[in-house]
Parts: C-alpha cells; sequence; structure tokens
C-alpha cells in the first residue's frame, strides 16, 4: 500500500559532481564526506558544498583493499603496491578539509608500511626506507596530524625494520622491532634503551603510564611482558598465555585478559590432544605477571562480551552463558547463569542488568546473578532481534521478527504485545517509541503500532530488485569493521569495557561528539558538530521503491506513513546511499557523476 500525501516529484539534483573519470565506489565515512573512487584516483563530496572538496587524480586505479577508512577520524589512508609489488606508496588525508596531509614520495620516503595513527596525540607514525638521497636509510617518522609537519625523524641502525604496532609512552616512541622494542626520546631523539624481544605485536601502557605490558607472539599463542620505564624486563622470561590475546585491560587490582584459541583443525586423538577451541580469561599479577586465579572461569566458548566491574569481570559467552568473578578469582554469582546463543544486549537498567539472546531475555541481580523475576523469558528463536525501552510505560520491547514481546520492569510479567507480518519476508531491523506509538522499520516495510498494540498504519514500498550499491557496501561496511576491531584490540587508556546503560544511544553520541571536539582541530570540529546535531532523517525514512514513474526513492514521514516526497531515479538498479545526519542522498547518475538530493527540503 503507498498512501501519498502531497508528494513532490524531484528529479533535479541539487547539486552535481563530475569526477572526469569512471566511478568505482562510493562510499559514506564517518565524517559525513562521501569517498569516491574513481579512474584516475579519489575524490570527497562534503554534505551541501558546491564542487568537491578534493580530487587528487595522481594515484590512478584505487583498489578497495588500498583503501583503509580509519574510523571514528576524518581520515582516510591508501596503500599502493610500486613496482613488481615491493615499494609501498603511503599516503593519508584528511577528507574533511581535503589536504593530503602525508605522502610517501614528498615526505622523502621511497617505501613504508601502512602509517601507524595514535590518538589522542593526533600523531602519525609512518616506518620504512628513505630516499635514495638518504641511502635507503630505514627509518620511522613521526607527524603532527593538525598540519602534517613532521615531528620527529629516527634512523635505525643497520636493516632492522619494524615488526609490530609502535606507540607513544610517557614521552617516548616505542618501536617493535625485528632486533628487538626501542625506546626513543620524543624530545631529543636519542636512543634510551632496547630490550631484546622479538616478534612483539604491539605495546600498551602500564597504570602508572611510564612502565608498559608487551604482547609478543609465539606461534598460536601470546606472551605477556612488563617493561620498566628504565626499559628493564620486570617479569623475567614473561606469562606465556594459551591462545591469541583479543581483549586486554588494565585495572587497579591487575591485568585482565581475554585470549582465544582456536579451532586446530584435527580429527580423532589429536584433537582431543589439543587445546579446546575457546577464549580463555587471564588475571595476572601487575608487579610479578603471576596468575592470581588459582582457577580460570570455564567459558565453553567465545567471550563475546567483557566488562570491568568495581567487584570483578562480568562476561557473557556467544554460545550461551554468563558469569562473573571478583578479583580474586572467586565467583560472584550463586551459579553461572545459562542463557540463549548469541547475546545481542548486556547493559544496566534500574532493576539490574538486562540480556537479550535469540532466544531468552533476563534483568539479573548482578551481586547474585539471579533474575529479579521469576524467571528468564523464553521465546522461539528469533529470526532478528531488535529491542527498545518504553518509559512511559515502564516496560521492554523485544521485537524477534515476528512479534513484539512486552516485559513488565517492575514485575516481569511477559505478554505478546502484538504480531504482525512484512512483506517480502522481512524481519524489522529498527524499533523506536515515538510520541504516536511503536515505529517498527525494515528496507521496504514501515509499521507503527499504537501504545496497545493495535495497528495504526502499515506501509510497504515494493522493492525494485538489488541496489547494486547495496551489495557492494556491505562487504565494504564489513572489512572496515574488521579492521576497526583490529585496531581498537591495540588501544589502551581509560576502561574500554565499561557496561553501559540500556538504550542510551544520545548519551553515547555526546560522548563521541566530545571526544572529537577534545582533539581541537577544525576537521574533528565538524565532525563534533555533526554529531552533535539531530539526525536529518529522526522524522523519515527513504524507501527505495519502484513508482509509476520509475525506481526512485519514497521520503515517508515516520508519525503518519505519509509520502512526502518523491525522487524519481530512472534506473532499474540504482547505485545510491542515504546519509542520515547530513540529510543528502547521493546517487551514481551516471559512469562519470554523482547527483546529490537535499532531503530536508
Amino acid at each position: 500500500m503507498v498512501s501519498v500525501g502531497q508528494a513532490q516529484k524531484a528529479e533535479t539534483p541539487d547539486f552535481t559532481y563530475n569526477l572526469g573519470g569512471k566511478i568505482d565506489q562510493m562510499t559514506l565515512t564517518t565524517s559525513g564526506v562521501m569517498l569516491i573512487t574513481h579512474g584516475k584516483g579519489l575524490a570527497g563530496i562534503k554534505p551541501g558544498q558546491k564542487g568537491l572538496v578534493f580530487n587528487f587524480d595522481d594515484y590512478g586505479k584505487v583498489k578497495q583493499e588500498e583503501i583503509f577508512i580509519v574510523p571514528n577520524t576524518p581520515y582516510v589512508m591508501v596503500g599502493q603496491a610500486g613496482f613488481g609489488g615491493i615499494a609501498a606508496k603511503q599516503s593519508v588525508i584528511d577528507v574533511v578539509s581535503g589536504k593530503r596531509l602525508f605522502d610517501t614520495k614528498a615526505n622523502g620516503w621511497k617505501a613504508a608500511g601502512r602509517p601507524t595513527l595514535i590518538m589522542p596525540e593526533n600523531k602519525l607514525i609512518v616506518s620504512g626506507q628513505r630516499t635514495a638521497k638518504e641511502k635507503y636509510t630505514q627509518a620511522v617518522g613521526i607527524y603532527d596530524m593538525a598540519t602534517g609537519n613532521e615531528v620527529k625523524l629516527f634512523k635505525l641502525k643497520g636493516a632492522n625494520t619494524l615488526t609490530g604496532r609502535p606507540s607513544i609512552i610517557d614521552g617516548g616512541v616505542i618501536l617493535p622491532t625485528f632486533k628487538g622494542i626501542y625506546r626513543i626520546d620524543m624530545n631529543t631523539g636519542a636512543e634510551n634503551w632496547v630490550v631484546d624481544l622479538k616478534n612483539v605485536a604491539y605495546v600498551i601502557p602500564a597504570e602508572d603510564g611510564k612502565a608498559m605490558y608487551a604482547v609478543q607472539g609465539k606461534g598460536k599463542n601470546h606472551m605477556i611482558h612488563k617493561i620498566s620505564p628504565s626499559g628493564a624486563q620486570m617479569w623475567g622470561e614473561g606469562n606465556k598465555l594459551k591462545g591469541v590475546v583479543s581483549n586486554f585491560e588494565v585495572t587497579p587490582k591487575g591485568l585482565a585478559i581475554v585470549s582465544d584459541v582456536a579451532d586446530s583443525g584435527k580429527k580423532g586423538l589429536g584433537k582431543l590432544a589439543s587445546a579446546k577451541a575457546q577464549s580463555n580469561i587471564s588475571f595476572l599479577s601487575s608487579s610479578t605477571g603471576a596468575d592470581l586465579w588459582e582457577k580460570a572461569p570455564k567459558t565453553k566458548g567465545y567471550v563475546q562480551h567483557f566488562y570491568i566491574m568495581d567487584d570483578g569481570i562480568l562476561f557473557g559467552v556467544g554460545e550461551g552463558g554468563i558469569n562473573k568473578i571478583s578479583y580474586e578469582g572467586k565467583p560472584l554469582f550463586k551459579k553461572p547463569l545459562k542463557t540463549g546463543e548469541n547475546i545481542h544486549t548486556m547493559a544496566l537498567t534500574k532493576q539490574g542488568m538486562i540480556y537479550i539472546t535469540d532466544s531468552d531475555a533476563d534483568i539479573i541481580n548482578l551481586d547474585t546473578g539471579e533474575s529479579i523475576w521469576s524467571k528468564p523469558i523464553k521465546y522461539k528463536k528469533a529470526k532478528a532481534v531488535t529491542s527498545t525501552y518504553d518509559e512511559a510505560h515502564s516496560r521492554f520491547l523485544i521485537s524477534t521478527g515476528d512479534e513484539m514481546i512486552a516485559i513488565d520492569e517492575n514485575s516481569g510479567n511477559i505478554n505478546t504485545f502484538a504480531t504482525y507480518k512484512f512483506d517480502e519476508k522481512e524481519n524489522p531491523t529498527s524499533l523506536d517509541v515515538r510520541d504516536g506509538g511503536l515505529l517498527l522499520a525494515s528496507d521496504q516495510n514501515l509499521m507503527m503500532l499504537d501504545f496497545d498494540g493495535s495497528t495504526k498504519f502499515h506501509e510497504y514500498y515494493r522493492s525494485p530488485g538489488k541496489s547494486a550499491f547495496a551489495i557492494v557496501a556491505l562487504s565494504a561496511v564489513a572489512l572496515a569493521s574488521t579492521a576497526a576491531m583490529a585496531e581498537s584490540s591495540f588501544q589502551a587508556g581509560a576502561n574500554r569495557n565499561h557496561l553501559g546503560q540500556y538504550n542510551q544511544y544520545g548519551a553515547q553520541k555526546k560522548r563521541e561528539a566530545d571526544a572529537y571536539a577534545a582533539i581541537a582541530t577544525a576537521s574533528f570540529n565538524e565532525m563534533a558538530k555533526r554529531f552533535r546535531a539531530t539526525a536529518a532523517t529522526e522524522n523519515a525514512q527513504f524507501i527505495l521503491t519502484k513508482l509509476d514513474d520509475g525506481v526512485g526513492l519514497v521520503k515517508v514521514n515516520k508519525d503518519n506513513g505519509i509520502v512526502e516526497k518523491e525522487i524519481i531515479l530512472k534506473d532499474k538498479k540504482p547505485i545510491y546511499e542515504v546519509d542520515d545526519f547530513g540529510g543528502y542522498l547521493y546517487y551514481l547518475a551516471n559512469n562519470n557523476s554523482v547527483y546529490a538530493y537535499d532531503l530536508k527540503k
């Protein structure tokens, strides 16, 4: 059904961008700049700006795998192999300002590995080989990303090269190299010390911000070492952990570490003899490296959630199960909590901690691990889980795909609040509480339920076929997410493993905006403003569908289901992207051009 109000047909774009080469890919970055790869290089479009913010045509064709969009920054890194795939050309672009802040050739490098961005210091560390003018010396350079200026250049002795991720700790550059870990003084450039530790993946600051912990690869296992500010190994040969470290938190009482053991691939007796494929949780003394727990908690799977609490460590396992253990190694729950598989949510509420899985949900007392109600809420395995908190009616709402479950937060009473069926076998992917009711949405369906569960409207817009861009974009987003996860595993500082309040999307946005503003460059300030602003599409949903005049996008009012605008794209499988915050639709009009439509009108 399509209900149309005073729908405005908009076929003339507000902005037209010609790239001068065949467009390969459009990717919306966190900063709001649309990154475009084309036959000659890279270009960027800024929301509402006439003309391209940059267009670098000296790259030639850039492959998608050669681009790394650094999460939560205005930076994009481009790494291209030179002749024979040997010399790596690296550059870093600030897509908001449109400036290329680093380039191997311009900055005197013959070849370099992918640079390392250090935040919040906003410094770039580059390692590789200098040009013939400097006799191809191996070196490490530090650059200020606010200006692109070189801060320091350190030349390494002999044929030494960087093998792990560099860090900046207490005024020193820490370099895990082929010959060991080096500390170079940021001010003088002097080599302070070297520790004979090879195959170190990364180093993170210790609790005093001066000493450090080094994570060293040993085949399928990792070793943890502690190094003093003067370069002494404080734990002797270190502590060997089973598996690869996936989470590492420095706490006032010790080191909380998750290490993952992969499936050995062996069969029969060989499999029985090998370590189980699961996560191991260790808690090490910061002074000696000794394991403080006589008996580690059993996981029987991979740790999906890991939170540092005042009284201990709370964790959830992807295969099902939640447990909490004190820093002294004592179980804090009366018994491990059994849950369904795939824990979507673990978050704080007024009554305790809520968890939601594919097949059950509950609120538990975090001191005992027991349900605050009589028993967990069970439901048939969900096709797609989305949930929200209805504060006005003191209830939690969980959509499992074809029904909505309402849970009274005070009594724990549960009832099937509503049932529904979306067309094209879709399941709701979002659930929002609005002034006029509860909004469920998917790609082609929009449904508003009244607060009593009755249907106020259900609008369905038939899909014209899979968007080519949607398919490509998903793979690009997946790659970016994987890279972001890999990067985050190296980050230190404040507790990253913090259990947040349920349904605090707005608070999280504010934290991100504050973090951007704290870096105090023009580009980060722009990002802060973007994240503080209300999403331009807060009150409308844009759906691609088949219209009378051809395939197009409809702007549907979320509160009444009425179509407010139609944008005819005249393309059976349009390649497009909607910027929810900026409020623009970007459409690949032809091989060389992108149209932008202002959706706020």
